[in-house]
């Protein structure tokens, strides 16, 4: 995924790109609500409309007055992700939903959708708000940090298994390794990157690697099998650097801070994810098995939103019945490239289909970004 969405670093060419290939933008929405807090963003500015407000539920109404594609990242201290958006197309608005206790945040928006970002720090004030009563929102909550935690564990053995072969050389091996070992990982993206110093050293792409940062990770390895078609003694060191770091994330991963609206905004950022870096074939760009990633993404986003259906439905039971309907679709969709036990190499899959795919992304992409709101009600 991204460069530590930190590692969301994509060209606006190639976001001007997948505009063209969708012919979709993010819909405006109408969020003018008197609590929400009002972020406009510019190429150049990131106005908040105040940068003071109590803790519990906070709604940001963001809107993109610029010429590039941005994004709208909330920062806790040492750059944890708290909350975000990606891929908010010029001239549109996207309403982010998310839970802060009383502390100082950092809103950022990222015009062109790279670097470090034009950051205003905000102070969230009071006593730290309770958590929501609803235990069905608990039970979601609880649910899902297993889940994440068995996806973690489930996918350790899977990177061994690679890294191996990475050290013994074996580079078809290596290869067929490859892509199983990054599917946990894709099901539980948002509570991955929330880590801020495990995505940078395990999922950037080289052109998101930032000045002074060694380039380490999965891309690493996978530009070396796949490119450069070679394993030599750094490629070996980078797969136990990889296994070490991966540990790490498995380890931390059941601590990970999870909140109902975290799990919404969450689902909406790993279909942000296909759209931005799998539709376009960014993400493997070597190895060409963006389809496995692709699916891991919906998977997990599928996962969040079946924990938090009975909610949705009891407060937006129309809203509930169009998310069943376009994660069906978008199953069937992406089945129809499904060969043996994986996906087809993307590189086969040409652009009127791809023009398909990025239709039913964004078909399911639209109403997944109404549920953190209807969670939050």
């Amino acid at each position: 995924m991204s460069a530590a969405r930190l590692s969301v670093v994509t060209a606006v060419a190639v976001a001007a790109a997948l505009t063209a290939l969708s012919g979709c933008a993010e819909k405006k929405t109408d969020a003018k609500a008197s609590d929400a807090v009002q972020v406009t963003a510019t190429d150049e500015e990131c106005k908040v409309s105040k940068t003071s407000f109590p803790a519990g539920h906070v709604s940001f109404a963001f809107e993109n007055k610029g010429s590039k594609a941005n994004e709208l990242y909330v920062y806790a201290p040492g750059d944890k992700i708290m909350t975000e958006r990606e891929n908010i197309g010029p001239g549109t608005k996207a309403d982010i939903s998310t839970e802060l206790k009383a502390g100082e945040y950092e809103v950022t928006c990222k015009p062109g959708m790279k670097g470090a970002g034009l950051r205003t720090k905000i102070t969230v004030t009071g006593a730290n708000a309770p958590k929501k009563t609803d235990p069905r929102l608990a039970t979601a909550v609880a649910e899902y940090r297993q889940y994440a935690q068995s996806e973690a564990d489930a996918t350790l053995p899977k990177v061994k298994v690679f890294a191996e072969a990475v050290k013994r050389g074996d580079l078809e091996a290596a290869k067929a390794a490859y892509a199983p070992s990054r599917v946990g990982w894709e099901t539980t993206e948002p509570i991955a990157e929330a880590f801020g110093d495990i995505d940078p050293k395990t999922d950037v792409r080289q052109d998101s690697v930032q000045a002074g940062q060694k380039w380490t990770g999965w891309h690493r390895l996978e530009k070396s099998l796949w490119q450069d078609k070679k394993i030599g003694a750094e490629e070996k060191t980078l797969a136990d650097q990889l296994v070490t770091d991966l540990t790490d994330w498995q380890t931390r991963i059941g601590k990970a801070d999870i909140t109902p609206t975290g799990m919404a905004n969450g689902a909406k950022s790993l279909m942000d994810e296909v759209a931005n870096n799998k539709i376009t074939g960014e993400e493997e760009r070597y190895s060409h098995t963006d389809l496995v990633d692709f699916k891991g993404n919906l998977d997990g986003a599928q996962k969040s939103y079946v924990l938090l259906k009975p909610v949705v439905a009891q407060n937006d039971a129309a809203l509930a019945k169009e998310l069943d309907k376009q994660f069906a679709a978008l199953t069937t969709l992406l089945g129809k490239y499904r060969t043996g036990d994986t996906y087809v190499s993307y590189d086969t899959v040409n652009a009127a289909q791809r023009k398909e795919l990025s239709d039913g992304v964004n078909a399911l992409a639209e109403p997944l970004s109404k549920l953190a709101a209807t969670v939050a009600k």
